[in-house]
Order: C-alpha cells, then sequence, then structure tokens
C-alpha cells in the first residue's frame, strides 16, 4: 500500500509545474490463477501489478504517466512527465481539454469477502477444480469432450484515486473468474463451448458457480447440437432469443455505441465508432426496451461506486423504453457535451490512463414468464445458447450464430437445430422486441478497449425476449 501523503505531494507537484488539472492514483492488482487441462495442473500463477498513473491537463493538453516505484524522486519525475506531455499534446490539439464539473467523492469503501480468498490455500483451490472435473460425464453414445480447460483467477484490486479539485477515494475489490472451454466431437463433427464465471466478492463466488453443473449443462447443450439436433429453419419467423444472448446484444449494440468517446470519432482507429455519430431520429427500439448500465450493483464483476476520476457512480440509462437516452461520460467528453460525468472513466491498471468503459449492462427485465413468451408463437426459433458472433465498426449489423436452438409451433418447443443464424440490425432488433421476460440473469465477461489495449471486468444481462417476424437465415 502506499503513503497517501505521496499522492497529495504529486497532485501539488502537477500544480506547480502548470496543470489546471492533476490527478494522482495508486492502483495495485494481486491476482492468483490455476489452469487445469483435462484434470491435470499445466500452471499455477501469481502477478502483482503495482504503481502510480498521473494525468495532467496543461495549457489545453493532456498528458498521462505511471511510475512502477513508489519512491518519491522517481513519482515526482514522472509527474512532471504527465504535465510536459499535456503541454506537447496541447500545441496540436484543435480543441483545449477541459475537466467538467461532477459529483466527486471524498469515501473509503471495500468489498466483503464473506469467505476471504486468503483463508483457503493454494491446494484447495486446485482439489476443488479437480473434483469438478472428475464429476463430469464426458463421454455419452459415441460423443465425447476431447478437451476441456478450467482457468481459475483470483484477484484483489486496490486503488486511491486522489484530484486537484477534490477527490479522494479509496477502493478494495476482490473478484473471482472462471474461465472454461469445451471442445466435443461425435464421429466426423465438432463444436466447442467458450464460457465465462465471475463476480465480486471472496471464495464464496465460486462456491455459487456451482461449476460442475453449469459445465455438464454446457455439454449436453453440445452433446445436443452433434448427436439429435437438425437443420436450422430459414425464413421470415418469430424468435424468443435467451438471456445469454441478449446480455451479449445489448453489450455491444447499445453499451458501445453509446461510449461518447466512440460517438465523438476518438475510438475509430483503435476499436471502432458509434451509429449514434449520426443517427437522427430519437427512437431506436419498441417501448418494451430499457438498457442501463449499473457499476454499483453489489456482488457484479464490473462492480465500483467510484471511477477513476472519483466520480461517484450510479445507473445510467442508454435506451429509454427504446428512445436513444444517456451516452456514458468521463469528465473530458461530459465537458464537451455541457453535462455531468456519469463516472464511465476506469483503466485496467496503474500503466493505462482512464477511458470510458461499461461496467453491467442490460436490458431491463418485463412482466412475461418464459412459457408466456412461448405460448403466443405459432411458428418460430428459440435460440437458448451461441457460439459465435460478430458486429460491424458502427454497432449496426450483426450477426448471431445459435448452437442450442428450438423449433417453436403452436405455441410449444419441439425438435432442436443448430447453427441458427440470426443476422440483423440494431434497430431491427430492439424494434422487433413485442415482449420481455422477468427472468433477469448476468454473465461475466472481459470488455477490450483501445490503444494500448485495456480489457476490464464487466457484467452483461438480460431476460428473454420475443422478437416477431425476424429473418432466420
Amino acid at each position: 500500500m502506499i503513503d497517501e501523503s505521496l499522492l497529495n505531494r504529486l497532485i501539488e507537484e502537477m500544480s506547480s509545474k502548470g496543470a489546471e488539472y492533476a490527478e494522482a492514483r495508486y492502483h495495485s492488482i494481486v491476482r492468483t490463477s490455476i489452469i487445469v487441462l483435462n484434470g491435470m495442473v499445466i500452471g499455477v500463477g501469481k502477478e502483482v501489478k503495482e504503481g502510480i498513473a498521473l494525468r495532467a491537463v496543461a495549457e489545453g493538453g493532456l498528458g498521462f504517466a505511471s511510475s512502477t516505484s513508489l519512491n518519491t524522486e522517481d513519482a515526482l519525475a514522472a509527474a512532471r512527465r504527465a504535465v510536459m506531455a499535456a503541454k506537447t499534446s496541447a500545441k496540436i490539439r484543435r480543441n483545449p481539454v477541459r475537466m467538467g464539473s461532477a459529483r466527486l467523492g471524498r469515501a473509503k469503501y471495500s468489498v466483503v469477502e464473506r469467505e476471504p480468498l486468503d483463508d483457503v490455500s493454494l491446494d484447495d483451490k486446485v482439489k476443488s477444480l479437480i473434483e469438478e472435473y472428475k464429476a463430469l460425464q464426458l463421454e455419452k453414445n459415441g460423443f465425447k469432450v476431447s478437451s476441456l480447460t478450467l482457468h481459475y483467477a483470483e484477484s484483489m484490486e486496490t486503488k486511491v484515486v486522489v484530484t486537484s479539485d477534490g477527490a479522494h477515494v479509496e477502493s478494495r475489490v476482490p473478484r473471482v473468474v472462471v474461465f472454461y472451454n469445451i471442445a466435443a466431437s461425435n464421429g466426423g463433427k465438432q463444436a466447442n463451448r467458450f464460457f465465462e464465471l465471475g463476480g465480486s466478492g471472496g471464495y464464496e463466488v465460486y462456491r455459487g458457480f456451482n461449476l460442475a453443473k453449469q459445465i455438464q449443462d454446457d455439454i449436453e447443450s453440445l452433446y445436443i447440437a452433434l448427436t439429435r439436433a437438425g437443420s436450422p429453419p430459414k425464413g421470415w419467423m418469430d424468435v424468443i432469443v435467451s438471456p445469454e444472448l441478449v446480455g451479449l446484444i445489448v453489450h455491444e449494440s447499445a453499451g458501445h455505441p453509446s461510449e461518447a468517446d466512440r460517438v465523438l470519432g476518438r475510438e475509430a482507429a483503435q476499436a471502432g465508432m458509434s451509429f449514434r455519430s449520426y443517427y437522427k431520429e430519437e427512437r431506436i427500439g419498441s417501448e418494451h426496451v430499457t438498457v442501463v448500465d449499473d457499476p454499483t450493483i453489489p456482488g457484479s464483476l464490473g462492480f465500483y461506486l467510484y471511477d477513476d476520476e472519483g466520480v461517484a457512480a450510479r445507473e445510467r440509462v442508454l435506451y429509454d423504453h427504446g428512445r436513444l437516452a444517456e451516452l456514458l461520460h468521463n469528465r473530458e467528453t461530459a465537458s464537451v457535451y455541457g453535462v455531468e460525468s456519469n463516472a464511465a472513466a476506469r483503466a485496467m491498471d496503474y500503466e493505462s490512463e482512464p477511458i470510458i468503459r461499461m461496467a453491467n449492462t442490460y436490458m431491463k427485465p418485463g412482466d412475461y414468464s418464459f412459457e408466456e413468451l412461448v405460448e403466443d408463437v405459432k411458428h418460430g426459433v428459440y435460440i437458448k445458447k451461441y457460439m459465435e458472433w460478430n458486429i460491424d465498426d458502427v454497432r449496426w449489423g450483426q450477426r448471431y450464430v445459435g448452437l442450442e436452438a428450438y423449433i417453436i409451433e403452436n405455441g410449444e418447443l419441439k425438435q432442436p437445430v443448430t447453427n441458427v443464424v440470426l443476422e440483423t440490425t440494431t434497430k431491427n432488433f430492439y424494434s422487433s422486441i413485442d415482449a420481455v421476460g422477468k427472468d433477469l440473469k448476468f454473465y461475466a465477461g472481459i470488455c477490450g478497449k483501445g490503444e494500448p489495449a485495456q480489457g476490464v471486468p464487466v457484467w452483461m444481462g438480460g431476460p428473454h425476449v420475443r422478437l416477431r417476424n425476424v429473418y432466420i437465415g
């Protein structure tokens, strides 16, 4: 941990060198990982990333520097580099950088570990993963799982953020994530399933995954796809989309295009653009569609109460009953738009500057049960799990391929099908929704963005939704 007086001194140093705004962030991540392949441990590691990140606004430019050393002289040198970088960048900027006003915090918070990560030995964690593997049924009637990789990762993220205009926020967030990849075959057919589970908290998060049951369910989906599933239907029909796919869709086609830096064109060379840069209509979907991003959900993988600029977090409404609503802002883009920052600035580590990021993006649930959604479909398809997807650079045209899906006839689920292709546009998808389920579920992910690339933990989710008369190819 850092002596906080050093952060205050760094703020003073940057201010004395001409910074109108100065920001110092101590950022530490201690991460432990275990990799198990087909029941055998192939890797165990521990990584500590600790350092100081510094930003300065001077003469209308923005500069960033970092230091892995917590030595006072090294940190002061980095502070001076941040100011120098700001003054240099000011010479080539068309418009000066300004940090808008915001609800800044002076707070200290920590996610409570009901079962502290350090209280469970590494040996016990390894043993648990191996036992989960041994509990699985991996072969049936010619079908077999040829490869199963489990990757357990736990981390403790500690931050102290101090700004020259009054923010002072300390935070401590433990997280647990499990990735797994299943490769299966049946005769000459092959398929795979990659999935991720995650949340904030202690080892109780891992126990709550019920990992063997979760993996066995995905093995069964692969079994169905490779042994029983027929060819997908084609044509115009009603489609019910599962929470798993809804979560991915809202992340990609509501969350990313609502990032203000994308809308301003600043991400064009790194991660793409946004249709919200030029889309002039107020409505993007039906009245049943509300999509929000909320960092404050307890236990979520993307949890935080203050962002990396010291701004208090809250729910951000991106699509409001089918209408375009908020953008995700940091203090800089909020100033451009004449609004207040809604606390979307996040950095992956001390070597990274805060950029606009999602946290937990999801579609608000409605009132329908799954049975009610299905019973009103005469001819259609239910897409339960997906295997691949893609979306264009402006987050408009998109395509999703189902791994496990079922024909719907006269309000009943019938035979399984696979390789169902839903190809649509953002407006068509959200406008086709006529009913939204009440079964809200969340899914974990690591969201990538930026140059150099930054990956940050997120949740994405939603309920089942029903689409009317969309094209399945």
